[in-house]
């Protein structure tokens, strides 16, 4: 007689073995069905998500008993739709399956960290990947050296294993560390490049530019003035 738990697993096995089967396909409406059943059923990255808000969460509040302040602004997640995942593998020319986006995709699921300072993107990452169980895959510093469009941002891919009964599975997360002035300036390149026709957005280009490195100075003179000595609480009464 099959046990409960073994007949879970016999169910889990059986669907995942059709979804993997099922995935493999040319046809994007198909891909788009069956990773979204994928993701509405055993979604890891979810999963992940919610594993590295709580770390942060947790570090957050070591940060404020340590240094009496929040070193973390806001803390944002999410894991991309069966189509944004279906549409990527399509952009980089790649087959349409489940283990190809598992292998290939590493920012299926994401999560964005702002904070106040520059200083602060470093102390985040290097507290948040001394955590255990978190492996560094890759680092992309475009804070220290930004994209030429003046995005500036940290970005990690790492690893983290999560438990889905009835295993568990190591699963790839992208973590945007960048601080809110950083945050404000690519909200609004987005709004501005990515709606507006080639021609707009070219003659756009330049003044973001400007503008990143304009938000990038006040930052670094924010930076300073935090970085002040504190002054004796009588100077507030003169």
């Amino acid at each position: 007689m099959i046990s409960e738990l073994n007949m879970d697993v016999l169910e889990y096995t059986k669907s995942q073995n059709q979804i993997d089967t099922a995935f493999c396909s040319t046809n994007s409406e198909v891909a788009v069905k069956n990773i979204d059943f994928f993701l509405s059923t055993e979604n890891p990255y979810l999963a992940a998500t919610h594993a590295i808000c709580e770390k942060l969460e947790d570090l957050n509040k070591q940060f404020k008993w340590i240094q009496s302040r929040n070193f973390i602004h806001s803390i944002l997640s999410r894991v991309k739709t069966a189509d944004s995942i279906v549409n990527k593998l399509q952009r980089k020319g790649l087959e349409l399956s489940l283990e190809s986006a598992r292998q290939n995709l590493k920012d299926i699921a994401g999560v964005r960290v702002n904070c106040l300072y520059p200083d602060d993107i470093y102390l985040i990452s290097e507290w948040l990947l001394s955590q255990k169980g978190i492996k560094l895959i890759r680092i992309s510093d475009y804070v220290k050296s930004p994209k030429p469009n003046g995005y500036r941002s940290l970005h990690l891919i790492i690893t983290i294993p999560v438990f889905l009964s009835p295993k568990s599975e190591v699963v790839k997360v992208e973590i945007q560390i960048r601080t809110i002035a950083m945050d404000f300036w690519a909200s609004h390149e987005h709004e501005i490049f990515y709606k507006r026709t080639n021609t707009k957005a070219t003659s756009a280009s330049s003044e973001l530019k400007d503008c990143a490195d304009t938000i990038a100075d006040v930052e670094k003179r924010m930076q300073r003035l935090f970085n002040l000595p504190i002054l004796s609480s009588r100077f507030y009464f003169l």
